[in-house]
């Protein structure tokens, strides 16, 4: 069973950010296609709930992270797509490296006698 990423608990805090941050690196995606991303991305190990992602798409977008602009989905269904900002993807490498030091930091702890 999977990591339910909520925006709370024991998550290092702007970890959801970043994903979704990454995820829309690939092109712009609707809201569900980030959540299905994540989860195929990390082999199913970490789920979105969607009480976690809109809110976080949306504070994303306020802070000039991401645009957003109303579409058609693969299944006919309207749909609000985001996409990265050039501040989104500057904060996204950012993020990236930040996430690369405390991840090695943390694994050379864990591997310390």
């Amino acid at each position: 069973m999977g990591k339910q990423l909520s925006g709370s608990g024991d998550l290092v805090p702007g970890t959801l950010d970043m994903l979704i941050l990454k995820a829309l690196a690939r092109g712009a995606m609707h809201g569900y296609g980030v959540a299905e991303w994540i989860g195929n991305a990390s082999s199913d190990v970490l789920q979105v709930e969607e009480g976690a992602l809109y809110p976080a798409l949306h504070r994303l977008e306020l802070q000039g992270l991401l645009q957003a602009e109303w579409g058609v989905s693969n299944n006919n269904r309207r749909a609000k797509f985001y996409q990265l900002t050039a501040t989104g993807r500057k904060r996204l490498t950012a993020e990236s490296k930040r996430w690369s030091r405390i991840s090695s930091a943390i694994a050379q702890v864990m591997e310390s006698l």
